[in-house]
């Protein structure tokens, strides 16, 4: 089956190349259940898309899990699919995953690195992963080390492509500056926090660093936990979500309601959806290789799809930027 031609964009200098959207699988054995999760897999797919990003720790903050629910889900899906040349696929290590048999199973040792990605490539039922990030930075450890370790598992050919999610701008430099003196794997992509709610951590530093590195960015958050769909407008409609609570402290105030009157009036008069706006004007921002979006039902991955052949004219660029400053 021949997939919808989308437009590719690379993904940093890894060679890699990707659709722009990418689908967050945080909610895969979570918030959807198998059969929902493969649905939405197998839609994502069938649509040209093709970036699909975990985490080993997805979803070990709801009640009763242990982290890898999402990777195991996709690896089932995987094995009944048979779609595993159709995905870029992501997931990340260095996330608190409770105790293990040696203490806390977390951070960016080699040694713990080389433990993670086994655990993954099990639950994903794969022999590589095209994208491995660190999760978070990790102190502790030299750059050096956690790089050379990388190095080790691309070598071995079961792993890709490294990236990096939650790094300063200081540490991504100084990650950057070690693999080109030492011969080391470079960090190709960035998993920074990044939409029209809450841009000020991007933009600062990680933007411009980003777009002269060639780094890549895949930015998760897309539609700021569900606020800029505008499916949160009152008090009342906060029960409908897990996520409820977190989005009223963060995006109910002036800029909030601000920032959603300027996409209902984009989303007017282009016949569009917030969401769709939302996630078309990060994909017009210098920097930015695709927004990371998660959905639990077709309709909503259907509208989320639409946002990658929405084309937001000049005024529609300035009218979002300027609300949301």
């Amino acid at each position: 089956m021949q997939d919808p031609v989308l437009p590719r964009r690379p993904l940093g200098r890894s060679g890699l190349q990707i659709a722009p959207l990418a689908l967050g699988g945080n909610v895969f054995g979570w918030t959807a259940d198998i059969a929902r999760s493969f649905s939405l897999l197998d839609a994502f797919v069938d649509a040209g898309f093709n970036l699909v990003d975990t985490a080993d720790v997805y979803s070990r903050w709801a009640p009763g899990h242990r982290g890898g629910e999402s990777e195991t889900v996709i690896g089932q899906w995987l094995k009944a699919s048979g779609k595993r040349d159709r995905i870029v696929l992501a997931t990340k290590v260095g996330m608190d995953m409770g105790e293990g048999a040696n203490g806390r199973m977390k951070g960016l040792s080699r040694a713990y690195i080389r433990q993670a990605v086994e655990a993954s490539l099990r639950r994903l039922q794969t022999d590589h992963i095209d994208l491995y990030q660190s999760h978070e930075d990790d102190a502790g450890t030299p750059l050096e080390e956690t790089l050379a370790a990388y190095g080790e598992l691309i070598g071995e050919g079961k792993v890709r492509a490294i990236g990096a999610s939650n790094y300063s701008a200081a540490r991504l430099t100084e990650a950057l500056d070690l693999s080109e003196r030492h011969g080391l794997p470079r960090y190709d992509t960035l998993q920074p926090q990044y939409n029209l709610c809450d841009r000020a951590p991007f933009e600062a530093e990680l933007q411009a660093l980003c777009v002269a590195r060639q780094v890549g960015v895949i930015n998760f958050y897309g539609l700021a936990r569900g606020f800029l769909t505008g499916k949160y407008r009152s008090e009342a409609d906060l029960a409908q979500s897990p996520r409820g609570a977190s989005v009223k402290t963060a995006y109910f105030n002036e800029r909030g309601w601000r920032v959603l009157a300027a996409l209902d009036a984009v989303a007017g008069r282009l016949h569009a959806t917030p969401a769709q706006v939302a996630l078309a004007w990060q994909m017009a921002q210098p920097g930015i290789t695709a927004p990371i979006a998660s959905a639990t039902s077709l309709p909503q991955f259907e509208e989320l799809a639409r946002a990658a052949s929405l084309q937001l004219d000049a005024e529609a660029l300035a009218a979002l930027t300027n609300a949301s400053a």
